[in-house]
């Protein structure tokens, strides 16, 4: 038998408990449809691109970029 390691294992814990689940399935399908809705959709309302918004040239976003992190 093989040692395996803890990442692995743990992984392989959860996907068990999700097969012999009768809800497994669904409940996949629902955290799959929340991290669409999570880093899909919301993204584009709450963090737009806000250098290309500013900005017309890389040179322009750079130079606003270096003075922000040197004034810190």
């Amino acid at each position: 038998m093989k040692n395996k390691g803890t990442f692995s294992r743990f992984i392989s814990m959860y996907v068990d408990g999700f097969k012999n689940m009768t809800w497994g399935r669904p409940l996949w399908i629902l955290i799959l449809i929340k991290l669409f809705i999570m880093f899909a959709i919301l993204k584009v309302f709450f963090f737009p691109n806000f250098l290309n918004s500013r900005f017309d040239t890389s040179e322009e976003k750079s130079e606003y970029v270096s003075g922000k992190l040197t004034k810190r």
